[in-house]
This record gives structure tokens, sequence and C-alpha cells, in this order.
């Protein structure tokens, strides 16, 4: 866990959850049922909208019991994860609020984290959540949630404006049960950053195969480099469209500064210029190996 300030990690120390809650069983909620049994909490309960879906988390073992609502859940467990995406966690956070009494800490996974953090500071949990983003690729249903996701993944946690000690009990929460690395990040900081790193990238993606599906001729062989740099367009669009409007404010910026360097290359490629656009290449290739080098 890391924290801009040594002396709050210095005077932390908890121990993990033995009870623990899920809101949402896909593929995200599902990873999290099972590493959570695997790791040894004692009571993994669970809340979904498909009952059928509760069940079969029941049957293999992921959830000790599924409960009728979420306020069940949250009145049941130690830690409560909202595993689904950022208007529903929003709607849930408001109408938890009303459990007064309940002494749980939250947190949310959805991929952009102002609305979570603002639902809960209105809904007076300020001192009882922290959002979560954990850096995984979790796409389908609950069939398809592994027990090892979490395991070496980097996850954010971004606290309220009074949740610096939930912000460190969700942390360590993360650390203890599942493995993960965790970042304490502002909200804000982290819709910033996230608009670069993971979603213009995914626009991207997205830009790029709708070209290939537009122009290319069918039955047409892709390249490795087209393989991969599409790949990311096969995620949920529903999950994505959703992060990619609730962040706009962010993203847009970030998109529309691919104009220049584009603009850069159009011109070298207009002018016949081999030693502009090898550079151009340059500045991202260089870039690219100080990452792999683990600068």
């Amino acid at each position: 866990m890391r924290f801009a300030d040594a002396r709050v990690a210095a005077s932390f120390l908890r121990v993990r959850p033995t009870s623990l809650g899920i809101l949402g069983l896909g593929a995200l909620g599902g990873a999290l049922a099972r590493q959570a049994k695997r790791a040894g909490i004692a009571t993994v309960i669970g809340w979904t909208p498909e009952p059928i879906v509760g069940g079969l988390a029941v049957r293999q073992g992921a959830l000790d019991d599924t409960l009728q609502t979420p306020r069940e859940v949250a009145a049941r467990a130690e830690v409560v994860v909202l595993a689904m995406p950022p208007r529903a966690a929003v709607a849930l956070l408001e109408s938890l609020g009303q459990l007064r009494s309940c002494s749980a800490y939250f947190t949310d996974t959805a991929l952009v984290k102002r609305g979570a953090v603002a639902a809960a500071e209105r809904a007076g949990l300020g001192d009882r959540f922290a959002g979560s983003h954990p850096l995984v690729r979790a796409e389908g249903g609950f069939e398809y949630a592994r027990a090892d996701l979490f395991r070496g993944a980097t996850v954010y946690v971004t606290p309220t404006r009074t949740g610096e000690g939930a912000a460190r009990e969700i942390a360590h929460f993360w650390e203890s049960v599942y493995e993960a690395h965790t970042v304490l990040l502002d909200a804000a900081a982290h819709d910033a950053q996230l608009a670069l790193t993971e979603q213009v990238p995914q626009a991207t993606a997205a830009l790029l195969a709708r070209l290939l599906a537009e122009c290319l001729p069918p039955g047409a062989t892709l390249s490795e480099a087209a393989r991969e740099t599409t790949r990311a367009a096969l995620a949920d669009p529903t999950q994505w469209a959703e992060a990619l409007v609730e962040n706009r404010d962010r993203l847009r910026p970030a998109l529309a500064a691919l104009r220049g360097p584009l603009e850069t290359l159009d011109r070298a490629l207009d002018d016949g210029d081999v030693a502009a656009v090898r550079e151009w290449l340059n500045v991202a290739a260089r870039w690219r190996r100080g990452i792999e080098g683990g600068a």
C-alpha cells in the first residue's frame, strides 16, 4: 500500500475482515467471491438481481449465501463491495445511506470514481466508504469469474473528504484478502489519469476496429499489430459506454490531444519527409522502451 505520507502507513495496522458482502455477481463480483473463499474469509454473502446466478454461486462454493436485498447484505458484512457499473453503484450507495446503524465499510469497483465518492458523501457514508478501481479485465458473467484475478494487480483506492481511515481499511482489505498492490489517489486525479491510461486506449482500439471493419475486404488477414492494437475492442460495450460518458469531461480533452500528433504525422507524410516520420515514430518507441525497462 502506497501513501503520500509515510506517517500514515506507519500508523496503520488492521486485521482482515471475517465477513464480506458482494453486491453484483458478474465476472468481477464472482472473482471477488471466489478469491475471498480461497483466502479463508469465513463468511461471504452476496446479492444479485438474477436469482439463478446467486444459486449457482452458492452451489459452486463462491458464496455461503445470497440474500434478498443489498441492505440485508450490508447489515451482515464487515466489508461490502459494490461490483457494478458507475450509475448503479451511485444509486445503490444513496439508498444504503439510510442504514445509520450499519457499521460496514463500503467500496465499489467502477471505472470512474468521482460519482461514487460524491454519492457516498451525500448519503452520509463518507467516513465508511472509499472507492476502488482494480486494474484487471473481467468480461462476461459469473461463469467467467477467475479466483486469481486480483493477485498482484494494482488497485486504486480513492478516499472521500472525511474518509482517510476508511481508505486505509479498504486498502488493507485488498492487500490482505486479494494480494493486490494498492495506491491511494484522489478521485478527481484518478479520473483524469485513467482517462489517458485506460479510456483513450479503449476508445482508440474501438476506433481502429471500426476503421478496419469498414475498409477491409471480407476475409482479409490481420497483422499481429492490428490484432494487438484492437484487442481492447473486445471489452464489454455496455460497461465501457457508461464509463466513457461518466468521465467525458476528462476524456474529451484527452481525445482532442490526439489531433496534434496526427497533424504532425500528416504534414510529414504530405511533405514526403522520411526523417520527420522516423522521428515521429521514434518519440513513441523511446517512451515504450522506457515502459518495458520499468521506467
